[in-house]
């Protein structure tokens, strides 16, 4: 022990060597009882941060605990290694991508050796090995198989800085970014590989209701981005140009309908354009979807209203998104805030059809309409200015003009897309198709052929493989005649939507995975990452995994129980980055303080779902928590104590502690666990310095608080439990047990810290300087009695129904007055521990006022004690009373 604090260098290094020699952390592939835990793998980018730290400190203290109560446990790591990132590295610095990955791996997989993180590395991927990626193309293969899988022309999302395609997902915020660069995203028309997730919308949709294990904020964004809307798909017909299908949610508006509006892409739209040089200005220049309002430019057609049979004016508006419902509306100002702001804009006539359903609403009188000339009515109501359907409600409308309205139909309609995944880059999973030039067209090649490997890195702008003619010229294998490769490679998505199932047998070379084995360790039990990826990853996984269940056997149709999202690691109030140069470096806290301390505070800050500030001080604070704790173990000298009462409060504590914290950490509320655990340690120090501990009471503390901090801080758990003697390893020990009333527990301490706060506030405001003896007097029986009544009775006259109690009545005004205190907090009262309890639970840890306050602690009964000290004593409240000695 150093006087800086203990040799935390020396402890994590030993305990790392022996838990490799021994294979502390390798999972059989044959278990009885499998738990997998998972945090997202990372992208290898050189170095850890704090957020990779804190995530894998979440799975590692999970994976650690429930490893010590005794389940088999796969606790895997790999690598996130293809994309773009790693391909504009080499760039720069004249590399190859496939070098430059690997070097990064080198260099995070020693940084997570240094932080304790039990993972089998036996189980490690890479998803740039031709090990791992031949098996992308093999699903790829079988999705094309199974019809999911599917090559078009579509207009797609294109960065011109990243000079490759992104998906819908890919492209974030109103500015309609990059998400890799920042640079703004643009559209262009190219021929594509599509897998057809939208074959599994409504499956995706309607099992989110049973993912009960993930975050409600998660499952909410998922839904949302499916995007059901169940409406009527009608047509309208225009003049020259035949009939256009409109999408409404809300048909029973249609009498309202004022102008329609086509999206700039409709081929209305265009064919319109080549004759008018207003509509070609407005799709080329003017057009902005993002805008802050609605813009567009009328053309010189006209609707014809299917129901009314009125003719209305055609516009092409920006508004109008040709990937959302048919790309064509009916708009309907008065109830639709968009379409109001629109015809506002334009001159446009806004009419209500709907008025709000009163309450005293007979059903049969026709309302009077709202005024919808400011703002429109976008509620459901009554029909209105609608003729044969005037005074109909909505939902009735709704499904009477889909009905008897020709051409119109009921349809579902999905904002999810299928799932473009061409990439025109180099550092990914070649698409294993060849383009045959004799007229076989896009052959996907058989199993034999894979891995499809990429081949050298050239260093070009655009997409490297298109230079790579030698590896490009290839045979067709149905017809043999020459063919081209397809130059495009997979979205790094596909990587990450099965990688969970590759663990379980990393090595197979028969299969993407072992059938058995996923069948038996899936689904994932808890998996932890960021936020970010609600809706991507997570959303791309279960459909993989729907389809593995339906064509491979695959029992399970969701990869993951229970979810995490854990909170981002800040420095005074700000996400960590590099260019707000406010990064923490997790190998400086290491080798200054230690792992454990690391990972100590991080866990013990916050809530792993949420955010919290790096604190220099905090991580000094927990150093020193764990030095204490050392200093304490090392002068255990096997102590011989006799005070009972002290040592029964202990005991108490313990046990409480024990299964408090156990029950915490299942809950992955590891603040709360290690809260407990700190909280014994102090109980612990206190009572050794109080007087001589009982040596099973004192050693078993001290044996429960190693066992408890192993899951969080294992270096220095193995060197207390090593150094308290036992044999084996604190990561293979059994857990501690105990089992206790949760209620009993929470009023005793709520008892014994409320008489330790009363009393330092007597001593406090009387202003004694030299308390001499403390006297806790514990109320009588009948006010628990009273107190209990109290609580379950929902009498309007308390008073009244205490006293009909006769031995509480016999108590006069003292009854009265204590009847009068209950009926005043009434909505605030809550039941005690009852008398005899109370004054054992007092008389336990009546040690601590007196160490407090070096002051000799007596608790009383009622009975033995004045009227006029007694009347003081409550439930859970008692009186005391403090000698002053500096009085004597």
């Amino acid at each position: 022990m150093s006087d800086a604090g203990y040799d935390h260098a020396a402890v994590e290094r030993r305990w790392q060597e022996a838990w490799d020699e021994a294979d502390v952390y390798r999972t059989p592939d044959d278990v009885e009882d499998p738990t997998y835990v998972l945090g997202m793998y990372p992208y290898p980018s050189g170095k850890l941060h704090m957020g990779h730290v804190r995530n894998y400190t979440i799975t590692d203290a999970y994976a650690r605990f429930r490893r010590l109560q005794g389940d088999d446990v796969l606790h895997p790591m790999g690598w996130d290694a293809f994309g773009l990132p790693a391909e504009n590295a080499a760039k720069e610095r004249d590399t190859n991508p496939r070098d430059w990955t690997f070097d990064c791996i080198e260099t995070m997989r020693g940084q997570m050796e240094s932080m304790g993180f039990g993972y089998d590395w036996d189980r490690e991927i890479a998803t740039c090995t031709p090990d791992y990626y031949r098996w992308n193309q093999w699903l790829f293969a079988r999705f094309h198989e199974e019809g999911l899988v599917d090559r078009r022309d579509a207009e797609v999302n294109w960065c011109p800085e990243c000079e490759t395609v992104l998906a819908d997902e890919q492209v974030e915020g109103e500015a309609e970014l990059c998400w890799r660069c920042d640079t703004p995203v643009e559209e262009r028309e190219l021929e594509q590989w599509f897998l057809k997730i939208t074959e599994y919308a409504d499956e995706l949709l309607e099992d989110i209701d049973d993912l009960e294990g993930w975050p409600n904020s998660v499952r909410q964004m998922q839904r949302n981005w499916i995007g059901r809307q169940e409406g009527t798909e009608l047509e309208f017909s225009i003049d020259g140009h035949g009939s256009v299908e409109a999408f409404t949610t809300r048909v029973d508006t249609i009498h309202g309908a004022t102008f329609f509006a086509l999206a700039p892409d409709h081929p209305i739209s265009e064919q319109v354009a080549e004759e008018d040089d207003d509509v070609r200005r407005f799709i080329d220049e003017e057009a902005d979807p993002e805008g802050d309002e609605p813009n567009g430019v009328e053309t010189d057609l006209t609707a014809t209203n299917p129901v009314t049979g009125e003719e209305i004016p055609v516009y092409v508006a920006d508004f109008v998104l040709s990937d959302v419902g048919t790309g064509a509306l009916m708009a309907v100002p008065g109830h639709d805030e968009r379409d109001h702001a629109f015809a506002t804009k334009m001159g446009e006539e806004i009419v209500p059809v709907i008025a709000p359903e009163l309450d005293d609403w007979d059903g049969e009188t026709v309302p009077e309409a709202p005024d919808v000339s400011e703002e429109a009515y976008t509620e459901d109501g009554v029909l209105v200015n609608s003729g044969e359907y005037s005074g109909l409600e909505s939902d009735t409308a709704r499904e009477r003009l889909t009905e008897e309205v020709d051409a119109a139909e009921w349809t579902t309609q999905y904002q999810l897309r299928d799932w473009g995944i061409s990439r025109q880059r180099y550092w990914g999973t070649p698409i294993p198709v060849v383009h045959c030039h004799d007229g076989c067209g896009s052959v996907v090649l058989p199993e034999e052929e894979l891995p499809v490997e990429l081949p050298e890195f050239i260093n070009t702008t655009g997409n490297p493989l298109d230079e790579a003619e030698e590896w490009k010229e290839t045979t067709c294998p149905e017809c043999g005649g020459s063919a081209t490769r397809e130059t495009d490679t997979m979205d790094t998505f596909v990587d990450s939507s099965w990688y969970f199932l590759r663990y379980v047998s990393p090595d197979l070379e028969e299969a993407p995975f072992d059938l058995e084995q996923a069948n038996d360790w899936m689904p994932v039990d808890q998996y932890v990452g960021g936020i970010e990826h609600a809706v991507m990853h997570l959303l791309y996984s279960r459909f993989f995994t729907k389809v593995l269940a339906d064509h491979e056997g695959l029992e399970h149709r969701e990869p993951f129980t229970n979810l995490l999202a854990q909170g981002m690691v800040q420095l005074e109030g700000e996400k960590m980055s590099k260019s707000k140069g406010n990064v923490v470096s997790p190998q400086r806290i290491v080798e200054e303080y230690g792992a454990d301390t690391a990972r100590l505070f991080m866990m013990q800050a916050a809530q792993p779902e949420r955010d919290f500030d790096w604190s220099e001080e905090g991580v000094r604070s927990t150093y020193a928590f764990l030095t204490r704790l050392q200093e304490m173990v090392e002068e255990y000298d096997d102590p011989d104590g006799d005070d009972d009462a002290v040592a029964s409060y202990v005991d108490g504590e313990i046990d409480a502690t024990v299964a408090i914290a156990t029950e915490k950490y299942d809950e992955l509320t590891f603040n709360r666990a290690l809260r407990e655990v700190q909280d014994l340690v102090r109980t612990l120090r206190q009572y050794s310095e109080y007087a001589e501990p009982h040596a099973d009471t004192y050693e078993r503390g001290l044996s429960a608080v190693v066992r408890l901090l192993a899951p969080v801080a294992p270096h220095i758990a193995e060197e207390l439990y090593d150094e308290l003697g036992y044999d084996g390893f604190a990561a293979e020990a059994e857990w501690p047990s105990a089992e206790i009333d949760r209620d009993h527990v929470r009023k005793r301490r709520q008892l014994v810290e409320n008489t330790r706060e009363d009393v330092r506030d007597i001593v406090d405001v009387a202003g004694i300087e030299d308390p001499q003896a403390i006297d806790v007097v514990v109320a009588p029986d009948w006010k628990y009695d009273a107190l209990e009544i109290a609580v379950e009775s929902d009498a309007p006259n308390l008073i009244g129904e205490l006293m009909q109690e006769s031995h509480i009545r016999e108590q006069g005004d003292a009854a009265a007055d204590y009847g009068q205190d209950l009926q005043a907090e009434r909505e605030a009262l809550s039941t005690t521990l009852g008398p005899d309890a109370e004054r054992e639970a007092l008389e336990s840890a009546a040690w601590l006022l007196e160490r407090e306050f070096e002051a000799s602690v007596s608790v009383r009964r009622a009975e033995a004690v004045d009227e006029s000290v007694l009347k003081n004593a409550e439930p859970g409240r008692p009186a005391i009373e403090i000698e002053d000695g500096a009085e004597n």
